[in-house]
């Protein structure tokens, strides 16, 4: 089935909440690189606009990459050296770059932090976290008590992908707060809220003592490990709504 750039943006708008938080999210959410007039055939996901995953995504035929970071982030930038090679690898091969930040974070179906709990079996899910006056992420509950090692094995396979934890809480818990990527500071939300366990994707040495002193757990999966699970929802949606060919390029970080 084919389709035009523009009426792949009007989908992706019918769901996500790109126009509701574009004076709070400075990503500039949507298409950021494209001809709206031009026909989309297959459809790359990333996590990450790079020149990687821009090659990558040109070897695989794309038309499109659907991206979560893209490439502005609410200041000016001259176009010269690595963002130049950038924008040459999307225009010369006619590659439209679309990218979704917070709506993809926030999404209470398709978004980075309620996949992950959908992934963990959490029940009871509330919107959770605030950001400028806006809950970007998702809290539930377990129906019965499970180890932290069980979650990190859940959700990450195991402690073999540089993931870190403070285990400050309690070994088996019940209440978990997710917000994806970097997000440490908001283990205070958690805090307030009395949850067991908050999960995030930075580390970040500022948090240690504030953690420690209130007695909870904090796993940090990686900034791209937490994401790429909405991004790989979004693209499951589009093939069952739109039929289109589409691929994952995994270009993971480590970090």
């Amino acid at each position: 089935m084919k389709f035009k750039l523009n009426e792949l943006d009007n989908w992706c708008r019918s769901f996500l909440a790109i126009d509701q938080m574009s004076e709070k999210d400075s990503s500039l959410n949507g298409l950021q690189i494209g001809d709206r007039d031009s026909e989309v055939r297959k459809v790359a996901f990333a996590v990450d606009a790079c020149l990687e995953t821009f090659q990558k995504a040109v070897e695989e035929g794309a038309d499109v990459l659907f991206v979560h970071h893209g490439l502005f982030w609410g200041r000016p930038q001259a176009v010269t050296g690595p963002l130049y090679k950038r924008f040459e690898i999307l225009i010369k091969n006619g590659l439209a770059l679309y990218a979704v930040h917070l709506p993809l974070d926030m999404h209470p179906e398709w978004g980075n932090n309620a996949v992950l709990a959908q992934i963990l079996g959490l029940e009871n899910l509330e919107a959770f976290g605030n950001y400028k006056g806006t809950k970007i992420g998702v809290k539930g509950i377990f129906p019965s008590p499970v180890k932290r090692d069980d979650i990190v094995k859940k959700l990450f396979g195991g402690w073999e992908q540089s993931i870190q934890m403070l285990p400050f809480g309690r070994d088996a818990v019940r209440s978990v707060g997710i917000i994806s990527g970097g997000a440490p500071r908001e283990v205070q939300d958690a805090i307030d809220e009395g949850l067991d366990l908050y999960i995030t994707g930075d580390a970040s040495h500022e948090i240690y003592h504030i953690c420690i002193e209130a007695g909870i757990n904090v796993i940090f999966g990686g900034h791209y490990l937490t994401e790429t699970s909405g991004v790989q929802a979004i693209q499951k949606k589009m093939n069952k709504d739109l039929s289109l060919e589409t691929v994952f390029i995994d270009v993971p970080t480590g970090l």
